[in-house]
């Protein structure tokens, strides 16, 4: 396992392996591996010679500071986790100035509108963040595929976005959510919850399974009314949104339209830690 901290390196490194032919996969993280990661890192190390795993916690997709100082940072875990996986593992541990320099800005871009609703209603410029960082990414290792988790589908949308508007010769693959026994998705932030908290947090997917149930039967607003009911009835978790929406556009459902692809999307309060969920319904 390589590990490298300055773009300059990593970049004349992937290139040496590039001519020999080597196929390249990128996996973005901001560290505090977990399962999740683990899953997207072995998808990406069966379809790829070599893996480049980040690791980066990005200060402009955080819209509160306090979010940003509280995320969970354990880069030696991270290591001894990514060691145990492969030798075919490169590892890119940039510093806020080997990324941003003097300027730690988002650059702008034009998502058609994926970053108006939900995530993006709730968390001004986070998209913009996200946006800058992986386009940094892309441009400095230029992989031939680069690996995201489902969870954070609306991302995933925006990056696939990204690729085409600029031509970008990149595969962008959607790895399937993982989740913990009682069906929370694994999440870094997951690692900030009390037990008893943790344990509840399972109701996201408890709800976003009998949305699924109810979809076809019951209008989205009905359905949505009715998640809002469950929430309400819990003490410790606080809904933010509840969204039923295309799959391709992220636009919220008016009517189902035959052949198109519906998703609910979930965001919610647990103590100070905010947690997202999603889950195809059809």
């Amino acid at each position: 396992m390589h590990v490298f901290d300055h773009k300059g390196e990593l970049r004349s490194y992937i290139k040496e392996k590039k001519d020999g032919k080597n196929i390249i996969g990128l996996v973005p993280t901001m560290g505090a591996l977990h399962q999740g990661h683990v899953s997207l890192i072995k998808q990406a190390l069966f379809q790829n010679d070599l893996v480049v795993v980040s690791i980066f916690v990005n200060p402009t997709q955080f819209n509160k500071k306090a979010d940003l100082e509280k995320y969970p940072r354990n880069l030696q875990g991270d290591l001894i986790i990514l060691e145990h996986q492969s030798d075919n593992i490169i590892v890119f541990t940039p510093t806020v100035d080997e990324i941003y320099g003097e300027s730690i800005v988002s650059n702008t871009y034009q998502f058609d509108g994926l970053d108006k609703v939900m995530e993006g209603e709730f968390r001004e410029g986070h998209f913009e963040g996200v946006a800058t960082i992986v386009e940094l990414l892309l441009l400095t290792i230029s992989p031939d595929r680069a690996y995201f988790g489902e969870k954070d589908f609306q991302q995933l949308q925006i990056i696939k976005k990204i690729v085409e508007s600029k031509n970008m010769p990149i595969e962008i693959v959607g790895c399937p959510i993982e989740r913990e026994p009682h069906g929370l998705a694994m999440s870094s932030r997951n690692e900030r919850l009390s037990k008893e908290v943790r344990i509840e947090a399972g109701l996201l997917y408890k709800v976003l399974l009998s949305a699924k149930r109810k979809f076809g039967t019951e209008s989205a607003d009905e359905i949505t009314d009715w998640v809002k009911s469950q929430f309400k009835k819990n003490t410790l978790l606080d809904l933010e949104y509840f969204q039923i929406a295309d799959e391709a556009t992220l636009t919220p459902i008016l009517k189902v339209q035959p052949k198109k692809k519906y998703r609910a999307f979930i965001a919610v309060y647990a103590d100070d830690v905010r947690l997202i969920d999603n889950l195809r319904l059809n």
